[in-house]
């Protein structure tokens, strides 16, 4: 199976202590970069989360970002420090006793440090939770990197078909060619009214042959045909090396190119740059 580098993944996962979000992008890189946007309070996943990432993908800028929101009404039991209250409600008092004040407000008793304490939240069982949602969201990303991978390995596929009829259609057309040029240089010769020496001809075409010879560039193409089959069923992280395999395609259509004397080979050639150019785009994905 081959995997693109790009992909999006985005879970929620709702709890008693409130909600949190993940999302994993990632876009096409040749190493794999991981960056993290997360809230203060999970920092120290950091490190964990990066180890997952560098176990589970080769190449890719990869972007992980956590939303977190607590619950206010999931808040612990309450617990009153009564002594606490009773010493400032004493001290209150006594203040008003000597008329420096008007009353007493209980809520200021009560918003008063340390006088109302609530239970903290279990944090260890929150991260817990959020470390298993990261883990199915990094799932469903490798799903999506790998469908997306399926795509771009049926792309390819069709484009290799599309390259083995072209170089099977040029080397059906070379002995007419090599018949149509044979005709072409004895026509000229006649009309210039040279006289041919026994075997001239024959010379001229062997030489021309040997200029217009693309046998060796249809082997090499029909040959990089089943390299990148052999690649593309391995599968892994073949980026690299189909990208190489792409070189190979540019440097046989261009010397097909430079060689080609007549119309349909030049079209066949100009059809094979198109789609290797069309593979090596989508190749800059494949991971």
């Amino acid at each position: 199976m081959i995997h693109s580098m790009t992909a999006f993944a985005r879970i929620e996962h709702k709890a008693s202590w409130g909600n949190a979000i993940w999302e994993i992008r990632s876009v096409n890189q040749r190493y794999l970069e991981t960056y993290f946007r997360l809230p203060e309070q999970f920092r120290s996943l950091e490190p964990l989360l990066r180890e997952r990432f560098r176990k589970a993908l080769q190449r890719g800028k990869v972007e992980c970002t956590l939303r977190y929101q607590a619950d206010d009404g999931a808040v612990g039991k309450v617990t009153l420090n009564e002594a606490l209250a009773k010493q400032l409600i004493d001290a209150a008092d006594w203040v008003q006793s000597h008329g420096q004040s008007s009353g007493i407000n209980p809520f200021d008793v009560l918003k008063w440090p340390g006088v109302i304490s609530s239970e903290e939240a279990d944090m260890d069982k929150i991260q817990a939770e959020i470390l298993s949602a990261f883990d199915q969201c990094l799932q469903d990303f490798l799903d999506a990197r790998a469908a997306e991978g399926n795509n771009l390995k049926a792309m390819i596929e069709q484009r290799i078909d599309a390259i083995e009829e072209q170089t099977a259609s040029v080397r059906k057309q070379m002995p007419a060619v090599m018949d149509w040029q044979k005709e072409r240089i004895s026509n000229r010769f006649a009309e210039a009214k040279v006289e041919l020496e026994p075997g001239r001809l024959e010379q001229e075409m062997i030489m021309l042959a040997q200029r217009m010879d693309v046998a060796e560039e249809l082997d090499r193409l029909d040959s990089h045909v089943s390299e990148t089959r052999k690649i593309l069923n391995k599968g892994g992280a073949i980026g690299r090396r189909l990208d190489f395999m792409m070189q190979e395609f540019n440097r046989e259509s261009n010397t097909l190119a430079s060689k080609s004397i007549n119309a349909d080979i030049t079209q066949s050639a100009v059809e094979l740059k198109v789609l290797i150019e069309q593979m090596r785009e989508q190749i800059q994905n494949i991971e």
